[in-house]
């Protein structure tokens, strides 16, 4: 193994069209483990300069690792795939940062010099494996007031980070919610979502075979005279509602990640270098709130300040958390910098597969942006975490040299 770190760098990243979860939704009578193979499967088309033997792992995150989603879907996925025997592939849960973990997993073996190549992603089919399906926690948890009892229904940790941040009022969170919605619906509308999709063929036993191109979940419209109607499940005359939280979706995510090296050898594309990354915990009542601490962290290990960070995609799980995080580092609730083509109050949230969108969104906007040197990509994770990874823009004039310590 090499005797320094080497650079981690992202080659390419793809998705699904993201579904709604339930009987009516795209994916219903789709398998899970398909949706991510489709994935694999469009980045070695993308790809033929990588041999596929050249893959030395794949990590496939699930939150619920049972039925289409269980049996190391890691080395199910690879097998599926067509790569040879020989690749490796292992499983991730970290919850809602799955994909991310598998990510930052695989790029700790890239900078050490146990992987050259790898392909990381995530799946979650949540009308096949519902959030929460067969856990039993330990009655620990709350006979022993380890955590509130609210910690387990992310809708309510929601609720309790309105109560925490009183000026983020329901009345923020809609109109964000809003902008989400136009922000997706503009970037449909200039073709720019669509270069990340892999279309995907659907089976239903009433309407027969389909194909997916789109994004099922997005509301292109919606108003705010239309969110302020929405009751508030979680709690009566509460802040959360659907319009103003991601949904239950289906989907996949998968991407390739090579070192510097491997990347030149091969002639893979250089999309993003992955600076540093963090992940922090926090009380798990207010969940929403760990991509602050994650941040702070991967910024003091990087050397670097929220004001080198020129794009932003944050995981809209629900508008309270991204609205706290944006408050707590002095950001505009509309900033334009972060989520320019919105986020998943609009696509959809399919859990565990939502590292990796906001990844190769990300790397997208680093395209058009050359302008901008670093960027981040961040989401809160159930039961009170966050995680952060800072990334490097290749087309930046300053790309590669020595960060300065801030």
């Amino acid at each position: 193994m090499p005797g320094s770190l080497r650079d981690v760098v992202f080659v390419d990243g793809v998705r699904t069209p993201f579904g709604k979860a339930g009987a009516k939704g795209i994916y219903a009578q789709t398998r899970a483990d398909d949706l991510v193979v489709k994935c694999i499967r469009e980045l070695l088309r993308r790809h033929p300069e990588l041999p596929p033997e050249r893959v030395d792992e794949v990590a496939v995150a699930a939150t619920t690792q049972i039925g289409d989603q269980g049996l190391t879907i890691g080395r199910m996925a690879a097998l599926l795939s067509g790569l040879p025997k020989s690749v490796p592939g292992f499983a991730v849960d970290r919850m809602c940062a799955g994909a991310m973990t598998a990510v930052t997993t695989t790029a700790s073996g890239i900078a050490s010099g146990a992987y050259d190549v790898v392909i990381a992603g995530g799946v979650e089919h949540m009308g096949h494996h519902p959030m929460g399906e067969g856990v039993d926690p330990n009655p620990r948890i709350v006979a022993e007031r380890l955590v509130d009892t609210s910690a387990l229904v992310m809708g309510q940790t929601a609720e309790n980070v309105h109560d925490r941040f009183p000026q983020i009022s329901k009345e923020r969170c809609d109109a964000f919610a809003v902008t989400s919605q136009r922000r997706v619906a503009e970037a449909y509308a200039a073709g720019r979502i669509q270069r990340d999709l892999v279309p995907v063929a659907t089976r239903s036993a009433e309407q027969g075979w389909g194909l997916a191109t789109a994004d099922e979940p997005p509301r292109p419209g919606t108003t705010l005279a239309d969110l302020g109607t929405l009751k508030t499940p979680f709690r009566p005359h509460g802040r959360v509602t659907a319009g103003n939280a991601a949904g239950l979706n289906d989907g996949a995510t998968a991407c390739i990640l090579a070192s510097g090296e491997t990347a030149a050898e091969l002639g893979l594309p250089v999309r993003m270098r992955m600076v540093g990354y963090a992940f922090a915990g926090v009380e798990p009542e207010v969940m929403g709130v760990g991509p602050v601490p994650a941040t702070e962290k991967a910024l003091r290990r990087a050397g670097l300040t929220i004001d080198d960070i020129g794009l932003f995609e944050v995981n809209e799980a629900f508008a309270v958390q991204v609205l706290a995080f944006l408050d707590h580092f002095g950001i505009a609730d509309d900033d334009p910098r972060v989520n320019p083509d919105g986020g998943a109050i609009a696509l959809g949230h399919p859990l565990a597969s939502s590292g990796v969108r906001l990844m190769t969104q990300l790397a997208r906007h680093f395209e058009d942006h050359p302008e901008v040197r670093y960027g981040l990509t961040t989401m809160c994770i159930g039961i009170g975490m966050g995680g952060t990874v800072i990334w490097e823009n290749p087309h930046h004039a300053d790309y590669g040299t020595e960060v300065q310590a801030a």
